[in-house]
């Protein structure tokens, strides 16, 4: 029987649903009908084995032209109603829209940003250099010869022999000085690399260096500069205080805190009941570190600091692990999108 089926009849039948369509809610289900998994032209392939095989090839085709024929048609169709606007039928316009998520600067950015910004504004500049950097940039010329014990406290990835992940951006300090001769101001920020990895710790993070270098360039103006970063960053009533230290590249070197923003300086948790969070170091540029870039330190002198970012942004925010910084957890950084 299914040899004497009329396709131009099935195509004419086809052809009257498909154009009665008025809309995409009417249309489908004729597609449906015509083209779907259990529809009329399924139905007819399905039967394809029980022809005759003298005539197995002639209905096969037939099948097929009928297929492409609806295809064309139904796609026909939806082109005119796409093109008449009646596709917008089938959508309730009414409903209310989908917000879509808005992405936000990450909190190392943001510090980044911020810091930069405060020092600019005093006509420092923002400079860069290479991560992968030479013995020399990152040890010889900071005053951190071969086997001096700085380098191992420093717990280096090295490339090559003599090249490493840089551990600071100091090299760009030196880089800078002996690119441009003083007086000169400038800021490092960049990602710098160790061997460490714990809650406080990170085998990648950041930090921003900066360097002052004129003639009668003194302590008391590394001391307003820091203070006056400090209290933009956590607020104006934020007190500083430095420690002697010791930094192969700075003499004398100190460390710097910073009155608890928490507690107000009279003990918390959060400074461990001193009152004072250990922030930067800082120092005096060692003589030995101008006479590495050529800067005679009998005329110039300067002052140098280094700050991690994430320290700066667990402060801030109130972060008690490093790692959620670099997890990239999507509920965790979503909650800086209203941040500004």
């Amino acid at each position: 029987m299914q040899n004497d089926l009329d396709f131009e009849k099935l195509k004419t039948e086809a052809d009257k649903e498909i154009s009665s369509a008025t809309n995409m809610d009417t249309l489908l289900p004729i597609k449906g009908k015509w083209l779907g998994k259990d529809g009329v032209i399924g139905g007819l392939m399905g039967q394809i084995r029980s022809i005759d095989a003298e005539k197995r090839k002639d209905f096969g085709a037939s099948v097929n032209t009928l297929k492409v024929h609806v295809t064309e048609k139904i796609q026909e169709k939806i082109n005119a109603i796409e093109n008449s606007g009646s596709a917008s039928e089938w959508i309730d316009l009414s409903l209310p829209g989908i917000k879509p998520r808005t992405g936000s600067l990450h909190p190392i950015t943001r510090v980044i940003r911020q810091v930069s910004a405060i020092f600019e504004k005093m006509g420092f500049s923002v400079e860069s250099g290479p991560e992968i950097e030479t013995e020399f940039y990152n040890f010889e010329a900071l005053n951190v010869p071969a086997h001096h014990p700085a380098r191992d406290t420093q717990d280096t990835f090295f490339v090559t022999q003599d090249r490493v992940l840089r551990t600071q951006t100091s090299g760009i300090q030196i880089r800078t000085m002996q690119a441009s001769p003083p007086p000169l101001r400038m800021i490092a920020p960049g990602k710098v690399f160790r061997v460490d990895h714990d809650a406080t710790h990170s085998p990648v993070f950041h930090q921003i260096e900066g360097l002052m270098v004129d003639k009668d360039v003194h302590f008391g103006h590394l001391k307003y500069i820091l203070r006056l970063m400090m209290r933009e960053l956590f607020g104006q009533d934020r007190e500083v205080r430095f420690r002697p230290s010791f930094f192969p590249f700075t003499e004398p070197s100190a460390e710097m805190d910073v009155s608890c923003f928490q507690c107000g300086g009279k003990g918390c948790r959060l400074c461990k009941h001193t009152g004072w969070i250990e922030v930067l170091g800082c120092g005096m540029v060692d003589p030995n570190v101008f006479n590495a870039v050529n800067i005679d330190p009998d005329v110039y002198s300067g002052w140098a600091f280094g700050i991690g970012v994430e320290r700066i942004a667990m402060m801030q925010y109130g972060i008690s692990d490093i790692r959620a910084f670099y997890e990239n957890d999507v509920r965790f950084l979503s909650q800086f999108s209203s941040v500004i």
